[in-house]
């Protein structure tokens, strides 16, 4: 696959709503640490599960894609990276559902749902990479 093909995925603002997903992604975690920790662990979660997130988010790359800077310090394979994607951006939705927040929950989904269609180049990227 070439890079022209990544077109709809690397496109502007495709890239803009990928990095929205992924800091609501971090926030829906900081909200389910919240909501479910008790105090006084509450506030060490609701900061040390989002950062552990964004660190594997940031941290394990597949070299050379293009969505990113290219560069990795974890060098990961594409397939392994769409699990992290899929686990990160779908494991918000879980963390809203099991906040008792499930009409956000629902919403979240769709929206997740349908950014993957629209990001269908990318997956077929990090699968064959």
């Amino acid at each position: 696959m070439t890079h022209t093909t990544l077109a709809l995925a690397n496109n502007d603002v495709v890239l803009g709503i990928r990095f929205l997903l992924e800091v609501t992604s971090l926030v829906c975690f900081g909200i389910w640490a919240w909501r479910k920790t008790p105090s006084p662990w509450r506030w060490i979660t609701v900061v040390v599960l989002p950062v552990a997130v964004g660190w594997m988010w940031g941290t394990f790359a597949v070299p050379d894609d293009p969505s990113r800077s290219g560069e990795s310090d974890v060098h990961t394979p594409g397939p392994l990276r769409l699990l992290l994607e899929l686990a990160v951006f779908f494991g918000a939705v879980a963390a809203l559902y099991l906040a008792d927040l499930r009409r956000a929950a629902r919403w979240l989904l769709a929206i997740m749902v349908l950014y993957q269609v629209l990001a269908y180049d990318r997956i077929g990227w990090l699968l064959s990479h």
